[in-house]
């Protein structure tokens, strides 16, 4: 059987992450939803998304197809269902599509579809904020699902370790004088990972392939830090997708951080308002600031994103891709994409000096910055221009 990832009605409302991304490649728990929909289906999986998007993630079409919305997470029972899809059945959660079967070139007719709701609990991506604060259940079943009938490598003596039985290192994996408590949730070490001494965390934790923690790092779960990021500091409840650096001390918490971003050392973001009110977030759907429900909420930050020393970000700040802000005083709580400045006001930051900087990151990766990669930014470049004000 061919499966095929679709983003889904609620693609806008994940902006920034979805401009460089479908919905299926964003980073909540240890994995990519991808990543888990693969792993429990045992196939590849292909993409239907934006066009701009679709040359670096194409959709490949079979005979039989099932079609499943990638902002919902797998589990057993509802991998179950979707496995055994006919020609015009349907998976539902309420009164929105899953899952269906679909032949090559059919048009679908949704009213003539027999339709089977979904069984148990279902973790839906339906919001920005969802990816931090629905971490910790993606934490818990990723977990679960890499660790079966695998065995952790040692703890090392000098680390000292709370409930080490839901502790899961993997090999290559270095973390001297450390002190790791999964009594709240579990904690996972990547493959070649490093926690360096005196580091703090607790769990639900996941530190992926190739990552560091820096000296003394505090890490309050739920976290997850994305395979090849360095981080440093104090961090809470946060989600980085990878490729991304926070080296230094500073306070990050209640927040995403996309890839190829970093923040500069000492930068802060609060996650609480002074009156504990109700945190309002940017959206791109209706153009104005959102209610979110949450009482913490910290930084949005897109792919291509860089702030320098000492920066401040207020509580429920969205950050587009590609901007680049420094200097001092709080920038204001909506900064477009490609915006360049602070507090003080922000100009356009030109493609050609953007692109300059990130073949250089990535290169320093052993990367390339491929055509393919700017011909999605000079897109968003356009796509974002309406919210630029110079």
């Amino acid at each position: 059987m061919n499966y095929i990832l679709f983003d889904g009605e609620n693609r806008e409302a994940l902006l920034p992450f979805t401009y460089t991304r479908p919905v299926a490649d964003i980073r909540i728990g240890i994995l990519t939803i991808r990543e888990k929909w693969e792993l429990f289906l045992g196939a590849t999986t292909t993409t239907v998304t934006e066009d701009y998007l679709s040359d670096k993630y194409p959709m490949v079409e079979m005979e039989q197809n099932i079609m499943i919305n990638a902002s919902y997470t797998p589990n057993e029972a509802l991998v179950h269902q979707i496995k055994n899809l006919k020609e015009n059945q349907a998976v539902y959660d309420g009164d929105t599509m899953v899952a269906f079967f679909s032949l090559e070139d059919q048009e679908i007719d949704i009213d003539s579809l027999e339709v089977f709701q979904s069984k148990g609990e279902l973790l839906k991506i339906e919001t920005t904020w969802d990816i931090f604060s629905k971490n910790g259940a993606a934490i818990q079943a990723d977990y679960k699902l890499l660790t079966a009938d695998r065995t952790s490598e040692p703890i090392p003596e000098k680390t000292v370790a709370f409930k080490p039985e839901a502790i899961f290192i993997e090999e290559g994996a270095k973390l001297p004088l450390c002190v790791l408590n999964a009594t709240d949730g579990p904690i996972y070490i990547g493959k070649n990972t490093e926690i360096m001494e005196g580091s703090m965390v607790r769990g639900p934790f996941a530190l992926c392939e190739g990552s560091t923690l820096k000296m003394g790092t505090k890490i309050y779960g739920p976290t997850t830090v994305g395979p090849y990021s360095k981080v440093g500091g104090e961090i809470n409840n946060s989600v980085f997708f990878g490729y991304s650096n926070k080296g230094h001390d500073g306070f990050l918490g209640n927040s995403v951080i996309g890839e190829w971003c970093n923040l500069g050392a000492d930068t802060n973001n609060s996650n609480l308002k002074n009156n504990y009110a109700e945190v309002r977030l940017w959206s791109y759907e209706t153009e104005n600031f959102a209610k979110t429900g949450l009482q913490f909420c910290g930084l949005m930050m897109g792919d291509h994103s860089k702030c320098g020393i000492n920066t401040m970000f207020n509580t429920g700040t969205v950050v587009g891709v590609s901007a680049n802000i420094f200097g001092s005083g709080f920038p204001r709580n909506f900064i477009p994409s490609f915006s360049w400045g602070g507090a003080k006001g922000f100009a356009t930051y030109l493609t050609s000096k953007a692109f300059e900087v990130a073949t250089e990151v990535m290169k320093r990766r052993g990367l390339e910055f491929s055509a393919q990669e700017s011909a999605i930014l000079e897109h968003v470049f356009e796509l974002s221009a309406t919210y630029r004000t110079d």
